[in-house]
Parts: C-alpha cells; structure tokens; sequence
C-alpha cells in the first residue's frame, strides 16, 4: 500500500447514480469535478432557459450561476428565504425597488441593469 492521502469523493456508479468512494489518485478527483461541473452548467442553463421563457426571475439564474443556495444568498442579501423565493418569481420581481434590486445585484457582483434586462 502506498503513502499518500486517500479522499473520500462523490462519484457515479454504474447506474450513474453519485456514490461515496475513495479517491486513487488525482484522475479520480478530477472526474469527480468533472461531473459535478458538467451538473452545475447544465443547472445554470436550464434555469437560463426557464428565465427567458418568464417562468422564473433572474434571481434564480445568478443564484445558480454564483453557485449559492437559499440560506447562502440569505445572509449576502439580509432578506429571509422565503423571500427569496417571492422575488424569484417574475410578477414579484419586476415590482422590487431599486433598493432591493441593488442587494441583489451587490450579492451576484452584477449591475441592476443586467438583473432587470436579463439577456442570459
């Protein structure tokens, strides 16, 4: 058995299902993040897409994008999850002030302008 460091890491089994397994090695950890990176993306396109068809805010997508769940984007903004979770839906969100609207772009390091004319 060799001396080095063994990782505990999530990766897919042969159902494509994420197990816990232990590393061997770099190449293990590197498709490991792969994976979760390939996931990330395509979360962040999908609500890219769910956006631009007006199902849901430009909350949503920079929260995904920033990689930041609920009680995360909660302690950037100050504004409790449930919310959150109004302000992600569009009638909700066109009525914020530019107050609100500048915690948030403050949050996803953005301006109000690319939250409120959302191009993706």
């Amino acid at each position: 058995m060799s001396n080095f460091t063994r990782e505990v890491c999530y990766v897919k089994d042969e159902n494509g299902k994420f197990v816990k397994g232990l590393s061997e090695g770099w190449e293990t950890k590197q498709i490991a993040l792969d994976n979760a990176w390939e996931e990330i993306e395509r979360t962040v396109e999908e609500v890219k897409k769910e956006v631009l068809e007006g199902k849901v805010s430009p909350v949503k997508y920079f929260m995904e994008l920033r990689i930041m769940d609920l009680p995360v984007l909660a302690g950037y903004t100050g504004f409790w999850s449930w919310q959150i979770k109004r302000h992600m839906k569009p009638k909700v969100f066109k009525k914020l002030s530019d107050k609100k609207l500048q915690i948030y772009a403050d949050a996803f390091e953005v301006s109000i302008d690319d939250l409120t004319n959302f191009k993706g």
